[in-house]
C-alpha cells in the first residue's frame, strides 16, 4: 500500500528537466512581483500565466497548484532575511536583533506575506527558511541555549516579529489604498481619536504623550521596544 503523500512542494521531488523559457524560478519571481503590485487576492495561475505570456496549463508543469506556489513565494522572500554568523564579534543579542529587524523589513516590503503565513504547508522545509533557521539556531546556541530550548527561543523571537508586522503590514496596506501618506492619515484622524479617548484618562494620557511623534518613527520605536523586552527575557535565561 503506497504511503500517503504530503501536500507540499517540499515533499515531492522537482522535475529534473524544465523548459528554459518557463522555469520554476521564473514563475516564482514573477509571482512575487505580482503579489507586491496587486496583493494576494490578485494571485491566480491564470493571471500569473498572462504576465508570463503562457497558459495556466504551462505553469502546472512546474508548480502543481496555487498552494505550492504560495509555499514557493514565501520561501523566496525569506531568502531576503539576513542572519549573521554565530562567531561574529558583535555578540548574539545584537545579531539576533538585526535578524529580527531584517525579518520585519522583509514583511513590510512584501505585506501580502503576512496574510499567508498560516497557509504555507511545510514552510519549514523550504531551502531559504531552513538555511536561515540553521544560522539563527547557531546564534541561540552560542548564547547558551541548549538543544530544544534554542528552537523555543527562536520560535519566540519569530512569533513576536510576525505578530507585530502582521498588523503593521495591514495598516500600511490600508494607507496605500487610501492614497494618503502616513502623516496625512495621522492628521486626518487626530481629532476623532482625541474625542474618542476624552473619557478614558489613561488612554488620553498615553495618546497625549505621543501626540507629536512622527508616525513612522513611532512604529519603529514600538517594534524596537517590544523586541528589546523579548531579548531581555531571553538573555535572563542564560545569564544566570
Amino acid at each position: 500500500m503506497p504511503e500517503p503523500t504530503v501536500p507540499s512542494v517540499w515533499a515531492r521531488q522537482r522535475r529534473a528537466r524544465e523548459q528554459p523559457a518557463l522555469s520554476q524560478d521564473r514563475i516564482v519571481s514573477e509571482a512575487v512581483r505580482l503579489l507586491d503590485a496587486e496583493g494576494v487576492e490578485a494571485l491566480s495561475m491564470r493571471a500569473l500565466g498572462a504576465r508570463l505570456g503562457a497558459g495556466a496549463t504551462s505553469l502546472y508543469r512546474h508548480v502543481a497548484n496555487k498552494d505550492e506556489l504560495i509555499e514557493l513565494v514565501v520561501d523566496e522572500v525569506y531568502g531576503e532575511m539576513l542572519v549573521r554568523d554565530a562567531d561574529d564579534p558583535v555578540g548574539w543579542r545584537t545579531s539576533v536583533a538585526e535578524c529580527a529587524h531584517s525579518l520585519r523589513a522583509m514583511v513590510l516590503r512584501h505585506p501580502w506575506v503576512a496574510s499567508v503565513f498560516g497557509q504555507v504547508g511545510l514552510a519549514q522545509l523550504g531551502p531559504n527558511l531552513m538555511a536561515r533557521s540553521e544560522r539563527l539556531l547557531a546564534l541561540f546556541r552560542a548564547a547558551g541555549f541548549p538543544p530544544g530550548e534554542a528552537d523555543q527561543a527562536m520560535s519566540t523571537l519569530i512569533a513576536y516579529v510576525v505578530g507585530m508586522t502582521t498588523s503593521e503590514a495591514a495598516y500600511l496596506s490600508l494607507l496605500a489604498r487610501s492614497g494618503q501618506t502616513e502623516q496625512e492619515w495621522a492628521d486626518s484622524v487626530r481629532s476623532t481619536a482625541e474625542q474618542a479617548v476624552r473619557d478614558h484618562p489613561r488612554l488620553r494620557d498615553e495618546y497625549a504623550a505621543r501626540r507629536g511623534d512622527d508616525p513612522a518613527k513611532l512604529r519603529d520605536d514600538n517594534f524596537t521596544y517590544g523586541l528589546d523586552r523579548v531579548l531581555d527575557g531571553l538573555a535572563a535565561r542564560v545569564s544566570g
